[in-house]
């Protein structure tokens, strides 16, 4: 799959490694407000081989029409900001290229207007597109389904010097339908960032825990994105309508079961 990058910040530069040594990405270019780097090689600046031609490209020097038609892409992953979208947004969904969007926050209306481009063309939109934070809000909302009675408690760590509440635990707040102030920080030394669900029960406790290595967990969730997308229909999805599917324990649905065999994982299994 042919794929344009908007964003190369410290994560989208860790997506960026990610997608250019996977088998199922071709990272055809980057896309950033700056000028500094333009017409570098991304291999070269990250400083990996790859025989793919992806060049980090500014945006005063093309209009979203002109680069989606010189430089085709089937999907475009935004790593960018909530201004990101009025860049590219149009223009992707009248060509029909798939949208993943993984930028953590949007102004109401900047969700509106993703939600809107589904109608055109697939659309995928993460706050934290990381599989193991998906996984575990999933499993959080089964096992309060289950006990709906417990004492919940969530716990994020993060660098010393972040200094607002960790966007990814509001969202796990709100998914458990919880108030932000029962949300615990932790702030110390290096740490990239930890998401902890406690559920107390009266005999037993409960820990669902995700602890982030390095920002190369971002494109782990990508290119698991960009697999399960392929042949969907247009319209807008999330994570959890791509792993839910996996959660049945017995092989219903012949292609899940065959897709989860493939090696997206291969970047780091090496």
């Amino acid at each position: 799959m042919r794929v344009g990058l908007i964003g190369f910040g410290k994560t989208g530069r860790a997506v960026a490694s990610v997608l250019l040594d996977s088998e199922l990405t071709q990272l055809q270019w980057v896309m950033r407000q700056s000028h500094v780097l333009e017409h570098r090689s991304v291999a070269e600046f990250l400083g990996v081989k790859s025989d793919e031609p992806a060049l980090i490209l500014s945006k005063a020097e093309f209009t979203a029409a002109n680069l989606l038609d010189q430089k085709p892409v089937d999907v475009i992953i935004d790593f960018s900001g909530d201004s990101g979208l009025s860049y590219y947004g149009e223009a992707a969904a009248k060509r029909g290229i798939t949208i993943i969007s993984a930028v953590s926050q949007y102004e109401p209306e900047t969700k509106e207007r993703l939600k809107a481009l589904a109608s055109q063309t697939v659309v995928m939109h993460s706050p934290n597109i990381t599989l193991g934070i998906n996984f575990l809000m999933i499993s959080a909302k089964i096992l309060k389904n289950i006990a709906p009675y417990t004492d919940i408690e969530i716990i994020e760590e993060h660098f010393k010097l972040k200094p607002e509440v960790s966007g990814t635990a509001k969202v796990i707040a709100k998914q458990l339908d919880l108030d932000e102030s029962q949300i615990k920080t932790i702030r110390a030394g290096g740490i990239i960032g930890t998401h902890e669900i406690l559920f107390g029960f009266p005999y037993q406790t409960v820990r669902l825990k995700h602890e982030s290595i390095s920002r190369e967990a971002f494109g782990n969730g990508i290119v698991f994105a960009v697999e399960q997308l392929q042949g969907k229909s247009k319209g807008f999805y999330s994570m959890e309508d791509l792993l839910l599917p996996f959660f049945r324990l017995t092989d219903e649905d012949s292609d899940t079961s065959q897709k989860s065999k493939k090696p997206w994982w291969r970047f780091w299994a090496n």
